[in-house]
């Protein structure tokens, strides 16, 4: 903050470096090689939509970028809303080609068309799918507001538990926290239950 900005009151809010999202595209090799977690080939971008046709027209316009984009790769996207009112966008790589860079590519240029058209207040966070050598199910979640990352794993079986496995999350953040910019305050690693990937 400069001195004009403590003169006249105003101070610019910095937002999270936007690099700091593409970090699962190295991080996930250290994961994959010396962890046994391996990319599910899906991702999620979660947000508050806006039941307006200007941003209507911004997510369909931005699905068809993304599927016109991942078209070379055969990357598909699909939107759902859940129970608590959030939109999923959900990109899928094709079976058996998981890439973590061209989901990340497409995440970025969803967040950045929401930002763009003003409502980047509404983005709530991605989601990247990985599962673990005993095949559990490991998310590594990015909060926007934060601009940081932490791992999320569920301990039950079914859609309906709610349960995580904590100490499979530090053990992770361990391991992983020299590559990822992982949320340090770890009552902020909020859980989501019900992802759709």
């Amino acid at each position: 903050m400069g001195l004009r900005d403590i003169l006249t009151g105003r101070h610019e809010v910095k937002g999270p470096a936007p690099d700091r999202l593409f970090a699962i595209t190295t991080a996930y090799v250290t994961l994959e090689s010396e962890h046994g977690i391996v990319p599910a080939g899906k991702a999620a971008i979660v947000f508050q939509a806006l039941a307006t046709s200007e941003f209507e027209a911004t997510l369909k316009e931005m699905e068809e970028v993304v599927t016109a984009t991942g078209g070379e790769s055969g990357m598909t996207v699909t939107s759902e809303n859940d129970s608590y009112g959030y939109r999923w966008m959900v990109l899928h790589n094709p079976g058996g080609a998981p890439s973590v860079e061209d989901l990340a590519v497409g995440i970025n240029a969803v967040s950045s068309s929401i930002e763009t058209a003003g409502h980047g207040e509404r983005l709530l966070c991605a989601v990247f799918a990985f599962v673990g050598a005993q095949s559990e199910r490991i998310y590594f979640i990015y909060n926007y507001k934060r601009g940081y990352w932490y791992p999320f794993v569920p301990a039950g079986s079914g859609s309906q538990s709610q349960e995580r496995d904590t100490e499979r999350e530090l053990r992770i953040k361990a391991q992983i926290g020299d590559e990822l910019p992982i949320e340090p305050e770890i009552e902020r690693w909020f859980p989501l239950w019900g992802i759709p990937i």
